[in-house]
């Protein structure tokens, strides 16, 4: 049975997903951003075999504790959006202008878009491309849950105005892709509360039903 588990850091607020497999205790983790110790310490609790890291795009606030995970757990695999690997390579130039701490480097074992087949062991994930937020911003969909980085929020969108962001892709990625999903799929944001499909398509406030912008 597959569960879910949010850890949220004081520093960003950015929504660390940790996804497993209770019965197999195969898990991975979205957006590892300094929550280490609360998610090493589940872990452990759980006895869960951590297999790989996913980002939903490349910004520093997500992306925070990769190098420590990668220093302490074996064969753990690090997946990117193909599309932010600019992003990647720009990352200490990122942190820079932002005025943060800079990111530890950190090796990327794949590249992956909406035509790559991702499955980690028992767990199969649906890659879907979602530009706005980031060039490169990517959505996951477990079942009924949906990853949805900073691209889709509670009642509210990502911000386009940083480099190779786009309001018009993040509406194409919203409206013609993520609410096209069925109105159940539950939406995990990479900031604030969940939400899920339909209330988003109803209440969002830049494409839902009852816009206000």
């Amino acid at each position: 049975m597959l569960k879910l588990e949010k850890f949220i850091p004081e520093e960003f607020a950015s929504n660390n997903y940790l996804l497993f497999n209770d019965e197999t205790k195969t898990a991975v983790l979205f957006d590892p951003s300094l929550c280490y110790d609360k998610v090493t310490a589940f872990i452990k609790e759980n006895g869960l075999n951590l297999k790989a890291l996913i980002v939903t795009h490349v910004h520093f606030d997500h992306l925070g504790d990769i190098k420590k995970y990668q220093d302490n757990f074996e064969n753990i695999k690090t997946i990117v959006p193909k599309g932010d690997k600019p992003l990647y390579e720009n990352l200490m130039v990122q942190c820079d202008l932002f005025g943060v701490k800079r990111v530890d480097n950190f090796k990327v074992d794949e590249f992956i878009d909406e035509s790559s087949k991702l499955f980690i062991d028992d767990i199969e994930i649906k890659i879907i491309s979602t530009p706005g937020h980031s060039f490169g911003s990517t959505c996951y969909l477990i079942g009924d849950i949906l990853i949805s980085g900073d691209t889709l929020f509670r009642e509210e969108i990502g911000r386009c105005d940083l480099p190779t962001g786009s309001f018009e892709d993040i509406k194409n990625s919203i409206k013609e892709k993520l609410f096209k999903l069925d109105s159940n799929v539950k939406v995990f944001p990479g900031h604030g509360d969940n939400s899920n499909i339909g209330h988003e398509k109803e209440f969002n406030a830049y494409f839902g039903l009852r816009a206000i912008y």
